[in-house]
Order: C-alpha cells, then sequence, then structure tokens
C-alpha cells in the first residue's frame, strides 16, 4: 500500500509538470523504468527491496558484494563542477601615501588603488542520475550561487547542467543534463534500516573521482538540532563509512546497491561521524523541485525549548515568573509576529504536551510533526497554559525565506 501511494504521489508530480557543509569544501563543497514518468522508482517489480533481505558476501569468484555494488552503481554516479563570480576587495594603499609630501617626492610611483574586480571560485561535489534523460539528485549547498554548473559523467564526458530546482532547507538540489540512456541508480527505502547494516559511500572527496568507503549505519534519526545545523529540516541517518569534502550530494547505498541516503555532513575533527539525508525524505522533494522548482515548507512561527532536567533551573534562572518543577514537553519561549501562532493565539510560556494526540517531550518532535503536514492544513495542539489544559488549532502558513528570528 505504501509502494502504491509513493508511485502514484510520483505519476501525478510528473505529469503536471562547526558540522561543515561538504563540497564547498574543495575551492569554497530506482531503476528508471524506461517510457514510465515514475523518476524515483524503486525496482522492476515496483517492489522495495528491504535490508532485511539475506546479502551473498561473495558474488563470483574474488569479486565481493562491494564490488559488485560499485560496478552497477558507479557508472550513475557523477562529479559536479560549480563556479561561482564573487568580487574582490580592493587594494589597501597605506593612507600616509595621500600626503601631498610624499606624493610629490614619489611621483608616478604611488600605487593606484585598483577597482573593484571578480574572482572566479570552483567548487566540487558529487551527485547521482535518478532518470536515463539526465535528472540528477545533489546537495544545495553544490550549486548554490553558481554562475555554471558542468557535470562530469564515468564515461569521461562533460555535460552542462542547469539547476531544475534548489531548496537550502533540506540541503538538496536535482539537475538536469542533456543526454538519453543513461545509467541511472536504484531506490531503497530508509526507513527500513537496521543499525549496523552496512554502508557504501560513492563519490569525489577531495577531487579524487569516483572514491569508495564502506562502513555502517551508526544510528538513524539524527535530528538536525543534535548535529548542530539547527536551520535544517531534516532528521540524518548518521554512518562511520569515511565521507569527506567532495563527498556532498554522492550516494550512499546498502549491500544491494540500493540508494539509501545522500551524504550531506561531518562533524569537523571527529572522525566515523558522517551523516547523510534519508532518500525517501530526498525523493519527495526532488519530485517538487522537479515540477515546480522550489519547496514550501509549512510552518507555525515559534522558538521553542525542551523540557528537562538540565534546561528546566537554567529557565528558572533567566525567566522571571517561571517556576518550573514536574512539567513535562516543549516550552514556547516566543511567537514571531503575525505567524499563524500567534493568530491562533499562542503564548510565551505555553507547554505543548502533544500535537494530534502524538505526545511530544523534544523540540524536534514538534518540527517533526509539523514538516509532516502540508501548507494549510491545520494542528491540535495540546497545551498547558497557567496549569490548564487547553487544545489550540493552528492553520500551517509557508515559511518565510528570510523568517525574522
Amino acid at each position: 500500500m505504501k509502494n502504491q501511494k509513493f508511485n502514484q504521489i510520483i505519476n501525478n508530480t510528473t505529469k503536471g509538470a562547526s558540522l561543515i557543509l561538504l563540497g564547498a569544501g574543495i575551492g569554497m563543497s530506482v531503476n528508471y523504468l524506461v517510457n514510465t514518468p515514475e523518476l524515483f522508482a524503486r525496482t522492476n517489480n515496483n517492489e522495495a527491496l528491504t535490508s532485511k533481505d539475506s546479502v551473498s558476501f561473495i558474488d563470483q569468484g574474488n569479486i565481493n558484494f562491494v564490488s559488485k555494488v560499485v560496478q552497477d552503481v558507479g557508472p550513475a554516479v557523477v562529479r559536479i563542477n560549480a563556479s561561482r563570480t564573487v568580487a574582490t576587495n580592493q587594494q589597501n594603499i597605506p593612507s600616509f601615501f595621500n600626503d601631498p609630501f610624499f606624493r610629490e617626492f614619489f611621483g608616478g610611483q604611488i600605487p593606484q588603488p585598483q577597482r573593484p574586480n571578480q574572482k572566479i571560485q570552483q567548487g566540487t561535489g558529487s551527485g547521482f542520475i535518478i532518470s536515463d534523460d539526465g535528472k540528477i539528485i545533489t546537495n544545495a549547498h553544490v550549486v548554490e550561487g553558481a554562475n555554471q554548473v558542468t557535470v562530469n559523467l564515468k564515461d569521461g564526458r562533460v555535460l552542462e547542467g542547469k539547476v531544475l530546482g534548489s531548496d537550502s532547507l533540506t540541503d538538496l538540489a536535482v539537475i538536469q543534463i542533456q543526454a538519453e540512456n543513461l545509467p541511472v541508480v536504484q531506490l531503497g527505502n530508509s526507513d527500513d534500516l537496521i543499525i549496523g547494516e552496512w554502508a557504501i559511500a560513492i563519490g569525489n572527496p577531495l577531487g579524487l573521482d569516483n572514491t569508495v568507503t564502506t562502513g555502517i549505519i551508526s544510528a538513524t534519526g539524527r535530528s538536525s538540532s543534535q548535529i548542530g545545523v539547527g536551520d535544517k529540516r531534516l532528521d540524518f541517518i548518521q554512518t562511520d563509512a569515511a565521507i569527506n569534502p567532495g563527498n556532498s550530494g554522492g550516494p550512499l547505498l546498502n549491500a544491494k546497491g540500493e540508494v539509501i541516503g545522500i551524504n550531506t555532513a561531518i562533524i569537523k575533527n571527529a572522525q566515523g561521524l558522517g551523516f547523510a539525508i534519508p532518500i525517501n525524505r530526498a525523493a519527495e522533494i526532488g519530485q517538487t523541485l522537479i515540477a515546480e522548482g522550489k519547496v514550501e515548507h509549512p510552518y507555525i512561527g515559534i522558538s521553542m525549548v525542551s523540557l528537562n532536567d538540565q534546561t528546566k533551573p537554567r529557565l528558572n534562572q533567566q525567566s522571571q515568573g517561571l517556576n518550573l518543577t514536574n512539567e513535562e514537553g516543549v516550552l514556547i519561549v516566543r511567537v514571531m509576529p503575525n505567524s499563524p501562532a500567534q493568530k491562533a493565539g499562542l503564548k510565551s510560556g505555553d507547554i505543548i504536551k502533544s500535537i494530534e494526540g502524538v505526545e511530544v517531550k523534544e523540540s524536534s518532535q514538534v518540527q517533526r510533526q509539523v514538516a509532516l503536514r502540508k501548507v494549510g492544513g491545520e494542528l491540535i495542539l495540546n497545551l498547558n497554559r497557567d496549569s490548564q489544559d487547553i487544545d489550540v488549532s493552528v492553520q500551517l502558513g509557508v515559511l518565510p525565506t528570510n523568517p525574522r528570528r
């Protein structure tokens, strides 16, 4: 049933048509069913292969399962080169050269200020082909601000790329190249991941094309706030497969060679900590970018903090009138002006206990519940206000491009 709904969404959409961010780090960091509109197909028989399926560690002779995955998927992994034009500063001339005495003494040898000029910056990242007519998914930060995008295929061709759409909030972008009959990846199901299962990363780290690293899935459901990118609306897959600058946008694969995530970030100075965007979320966003060129994200417009043994003493100390003891939930710290939350009557000091009957104890749970809904939909919040439990209905708005903080 889930796969049928997934494919129905795809059909309708197509017919209508620090933590270091990698890719800017260099110079600046599924199977496609022919003659169908399903760009993000799962398997030839439209059934999702789960990580619980058995894996043969030895295929033929000396070719192990990693080698087999690389042979099958490698041709669909590309290098993305992004060129950006940036302004450079004027040359700084010491002020004493403006003194008439020095001007007379040095004459025409006084250095003259240079006019502002422009400089081309080059960045490199990775991506993978999702349709045989040349649609490629990658990270938004790989192509952000790019004046020109080129794509290097494994067969040696270098083709111009056009950004069909980009979404900074989920760090995803889709590129189109003009080509036919291209090799494509096959997508897995990131909802079925098992901690400890194999993970294989293919990409172009540090300019070294077609590099392969292996590891395991270390954790799932890492919130953006947990790993230091609170401005993103994502949960991440954690892996110990080596990920380096230039891997951004490349695929994280399971032992069957299915894409389960998009390699995105590492934690500075840490080892064995890499993060990837789950492919189910990426496929959804990718289809919207292809169809509309942008993504509208729902929001309610609040600043919030989780209530726990660490935060409650600090909140009591910093905020007059608060006396938090046994309260549990998520405290609303601020309500944004003219936001859906303000229009619904939410107030600073309200404690969110549950959303649509689902208990929440972490701010990431609130964000996740909002992200699951559509703009214009309504959420029922159960609040504790002045020791009274109340229900408030909030109609979700569109997250502003530059929300006020």
